[in-house]
């Protein structure tokens, strides 16, 4: 589909019918402020002509989509509307701010500001490009302009966490997910990130893999080599065989270990994902252990 042009209307109203066409998909193109109201609403009637100005003022730099949540109750449930005005700025096909009730003008203003695209939007964006390219060093460089603008740009620091996990430069990595700001989306995938490197470093101490085998095989009791082994399993993205090593874990052991396994499997579990059917089919069966 084609991108807005300039001289089309700064408010549209949507629908059911048609958000995902005029939202979702516009937003790939240029930010869309979603105006979730009623007409019976009074803080509606206050902020809906601040919007509406304030789009007319921005010549095409974004649209106003204003949906009625009593004509259209299957997109308002879809995002949770539970009171109005409610307000969801979405870039590139999802909500990246948002803000709930009649709020003052400069604060509008400063949500919109911040949902504009800025200098460091555009770097960030070369930095997944190249780094899906495979261009590593080229992509870093991109990340580290694009943060260099905004220290706490959240693509930016998840994009050079992935960059550097895949140079082995575990620590600088965690470091750059780690400040990624909590309430973003990117926030979620970057403990996703965080507990895959974590597995990788537990693995690279404990010697890795053969040398966790070789110990298994000589002592089969050994949990620290058991715990050793499901790491490095996990490292590699053996996700079956380190859930059912750190599930032996928690059925032979009562301690200490026993909690490190049941810590791992959770952190397993966020990685893959609540429907994974690896998650799935360990979740039920360490909660039958434990309780």
């Amino acid at each position: 589909m084609a991108a807005f042009d300039a001289t089309m209307n700064a408010v549209i109203d949507v629908s059911d019918h048609d958000f995902q066409q005029q939202v979702i998909e516009q937003s790939h193109h240029r930010p869309v402020v979603v105006d979730f109201w009623a007409p019976w609403c009074g803080p509606c009637r206050m902020i809906g002509p601040v919007l509406e100005r304030l789009a007319a003022e921005a010549n095409g730099a974004w649209v106003l989509a204003k949906l009625n949540v009593d004509h259209n109750p299957q997109t308002a449930g879809r995002f949770g509307i539970q009171s109005i005005p409610a307000v969801k700025g979405f870039r590139n096909g999802r909500v990246v701010s948002e803000f709930v009730g009649a709020q003052p003008e400069p604060q509008i203003r400063r949500f919109i500001d911040q949902l504009t695209p800025r200098p460091a939007d555009g770097l960030a964006a070369d930095g997944q490009r190249l780094e899906t390219q495979g261009k590593l060093a080229q992509a870093e460089t991109a990340y580290r302009q694009a943060l260099a603008s905004d220290a706490s740009h959240p693509a930016a620091l998840l994009g050079l966490g992935r960059v550097l996990f895949q140079r082995d430069q575990f620590e600088e990595a965690l470091a750059a997910w780690q400040r990624v700001p909590p309430g973003q989306p990117e926030r979620g995938e970057a403990e996703g990130w965080i507990a895959k490197a974590n597995f990788r470093q537990q693995a690279a101490l404990s010697g890795g893999e053969v040398e966790a085998r070789r110990r298994l095989a000589a002592h089969p009791d050994d949990l620290e080599a058991r715990l050793a082994l499901a790491a490095a399993m996990a490292a590699k993205g053996s996700y079956r065989e380190a859930l059912e090593g750190y599930l032996e874990v928690v059925r032979r052991d009562r301690g200490a270990f026993r909690n490190q396994a049941r810590q791992a499997m959770l952190s397993l579990f966020s990685i893959l994902g609540d429907e994974h059917p690896l998650t799935g089919e360990y979740r039920p069966q360490l909660a039958m252990l434990l309780f």
